[in-house]
């Protein structure tokens, strides 16, 4: 079996400022351990895939920092993107060039900026999924959830596909992210996971799918693939992507093709969606605070507190979110920490763009 990790990287990770940046975004931040989450997601496919059958999806101006921190990965396997177009363009255009090459090749479809707690268990859920994709379905890992989290879309599950075999089921729908009530109620019935936005799937099966369920895109990677390994490559990449219709895997492909499967997993998974999320990933103190760099906390509880080189001192605070990038500080309560983007947006409109 031929096994083709594609890392998704194109992301902004606004909700990470002041420490991510428009030319640092959230998958090159040492968050989740002492090495950037793009390199923690490399470093956990071993020995299930090899470095040089992956690929790397990413904008123009994040591409120096990938080939930096990845230098293990082929220069032809880092594919940049002309503009933005979201995940089914970026998922495409890697089927595309891994079917040129291994037409059956399958691909593991993984953000670049997600913490796994249990690597061993993580690749053994991988493992069952590539099985199964090998058959041509289209496989979703599932994480079971541990709360009734909104912030979440969810995958409802349907039947065993084999009693005897590996735990996968049939998806009977993916389903938005629920108000409080749907969720508990999802929580309750043990019908539903969390879906990580992880997929495992042949290439053929995938550009099928797209050509099914997005003919508009199909077109633009049809003339993309006649050109590749071609001099007309770059110019036809440049003209085709940037006008493809800029739509997620889920709502695009997953949401309205059949033939998909889940594989429930349980392997510490965290998207690290905001400040927030770090005490599931970072060790805390016996007051339940998250400290990096030099920080001094008396009388707090349930406290992040980062600072980039500066001291910073804190007294009888709860649940705040408190970091120092140098020459840019915020402070918000955990609770609101979703909302950091709205600060980004604000020194937008401001004009700050020395601090965005």
């Amino acid at each position: 079996m031929s096994l083709h990790p594609v890392i998704l990287a194109g992301g902004s990770g606004t909700r990470f400022w002041p420490l991510s940046r428009r030319s640092r975004p959230k998958q090159f931040l040492p968050l989740a351990s002492d090495r950037p989450l793009l390199v923690d997601t490399f470093a956990r496919l071993p020995p299930l895939a090899r470095a040089q059958d992956s690929y790397v999806v990413c904008g123009e101006s994040h591409a120096p920092e990938v080939r930096r921190l990845v230098p293990s990965l082929p220069l032809a396997h880092l594919l940049i993107e002309p503009a933005a177009r979201n995940t089914a363009p970026a998922i495409g255009l890697a089927a595309v060039h891994v079917a040129h090459d291994d037409p059956q090749g399958v691909l593991v479809v993984l953000p670049s900026d997600h913490h796994i707690g249990d690597a061993a268990g993580f690749r053994a859920a991988l493992e069952t999924a590539a099985s199964l994709a090998q058959d041509g379905l289209v496989v979703t890992l599932g994480v079971r959830p541990t709360r009734p989290d909104t912030g979440y879309g969810y995958i409802h599950l349907g039947e065993r596909i084999d009693p005897g075999g590996p735990v996968a089921h049939h998806v009977r729908r993916f389903v938005e992210k629920p108000d409080s009530e749907r969720a508990k109620a999802y929580l309750a019935s043990g019908e539903y996971l969390w879906n990580a936005g992880i997929f495992v799937m042949r290439a053929d099966v995938i550009l099928r799918e797209i050509a099914r369920h997005l003919p508009g895109l199909d077109a633009a990677l049809t003339r993309i693939a006649r050109a590749l390994a071609t001099p007309e490559y770059v110019a036809t990449l440049a003209t085709e992507y940037p006008g493809a219709e800029a739509i997620s895997i889920d709502f695009g492909v997953m949401e309205k093709a059949g033939g998909i499967a889940c594989v429930p997993g349980d392997f510490g998974w965290s998207d690290v969606g905001s400040f927030a999320a770090l005490p599931e990933v970072r060790p805390a103190d016996a007051q339940g605070n998250v400290v990096q760099g030099e920080a001094v906390l008396v009388d707090c509880g349930g406290c992040v507190v980062l600072s980039s080189g500066r001291t910073v001192a804190a007294v009888g605070l709860r649940d705040l979110v408190i970091v120092d990038a140098g020459d840019a500080l915020l402070v918000v309560p955990k609770d609101r920490a979703q909302d950091v983007r709205a600060a980004v947006d604000a020194l937008g409109r401001r004009g700050a763009t020395k601090v965005l």
